[in-house]
């Protein structure tokens, strides 16, 4: 039987943590029952610095259930360093790893059936059947987003987020990829090895507030895109060939004015260089500075995240296997 270790990030999560944690156990345990998974499989809990009692929540249950053990990390680091670290603990001993959010929206009656395609994938994406709990703006909105990242060239599951099954060698050859920048749902597909699809209605939030509001999620966006394409940084050389005609255009239509008498004093000069211009130079240096930051993210090489606490570690699979056969 595969070892099993379930994922979960969590980032202020204290309102909605203790029902996930009952209905996690409780499938964990049926599928451990069921002879699924290995009698050591285990959940794990990732604390990204929350600032409310998500950490107290996990040091509690793991008093009381050995099937729980937890990461807490020195301060916030974001999701994706999150799903990192969680992967990064696990693959010393597990040999497949779902990722699945605190929140549970997504559907965790879908796991049995990832776990019994596993032997047929490396990989193995939960992805959604429909959007219809999203608002229209949003649906447009991911739509728009999946559609931008096929154009330039960004292979990636569409309507497939962060919950999806990995084996032990499929997350092995993702840490080998040293990236600072960390955008998974575009790193997975990287990795290649053979890939499966499991669909899923998604479930409404029943607690707690979005980690992803409107401004997050557009920067989410961008480092998507920056993370994996050139395009436009290309875009930016074909606008500046664009505005150079737009401005011969215009100032041959200048002169055509000036000729005739129907020029207004200093109106080509505005027109031009002030908004045309302007404007391009604007974007162009915008683009450029999002490409150095990264450079300049990666050449630092700081650490994606630091672990303040680890239980996962600590916790030897025998005395797992004791406590859950009980």
């Amino acid at each position: 039987m595969k070892r099993l270790t379930i994922i979960v990030p969590c980032y202020n999560e204290e309102a909605v943590l203790p029902s996930s944690l009952s209905q996690l156990t409780a499938l964990l345990q049926q599928l451990i029952d069921q002879q699924a998974v290995a009698p050591t499989s285990r959940l794990l809990f990732v604390d990204d610095g929350s600032r409310d009692q998500t950490w107290s929540l996990i040091a509690s249950a793991q008093l009381n259930n050995q099937l729980v053990t937890g990461l807490q990390f020195s301060r916030n680091f974001g999701h994706q360093s999150a799903l990192l670290a969680g992967l990064t603990v696990a693959s010393q001993d597990a040999d497949i790893m779902i990722t699945i959010d605190a929140d549970l929206q997504d559907d965790i009656q879908a796991i049995p059936k990832m776990i019994a395609l596993s032997t047929q994938a490396d990989v193995i994406y939960g992805v959604r059947d429909s959007r219809k709990t999203d608002t229209w703006f949003k649906r447009w909105s991911a739509t728009m987003f999946y559609s931008l990242m096929h154009g330039l060239g960004v292979e990636m599951v569409p309507n497939a987020a962060d919950f999806r099954l990995m084996s032990k060698r499929a997350v092995l050859a993702l840490l080998d990829l040293p990236e600072r920048n960390m955008f998974l749902r575009g790193m997975v597909p990287l990795v290649g090895f053979p890939t499966q699809k499991v669909f899923y209605d998604r479930k409404p939030r029943t607690a707690g507030e979005t980690k992803y509001p409107l401004r997050k999620m557009i920067a989410f966006a961008v480092d998507g895109i920056t993370s994996f394409s050139t395009v436009p940084l290309r875009l930016i050389m074909n606008l500046g060939i664009f505005v150079v005609f737009i401005g011969v255009v215009l100032m041959i239509y200048s002169l055509i004015r000036k000729f005739t008498g129907q020029v207004v004093a200093g109106w080509s000069s505005l027109m031009v260089s002030m908004w045309v211009l302007g404007g391009v130079q604007l974007i162009a240096l915008s683009v450029l500075g999002e490409y150095v930051s990264k450079v300049f993210k990666e050449v630092k090489r700081r650490p994606r995240f630091i672990i303040q606490t680890d239980t996962y570690s600590q916790q030897k699979p025998n005395e797992t296997s004791n406590s859950t056969t009980a």
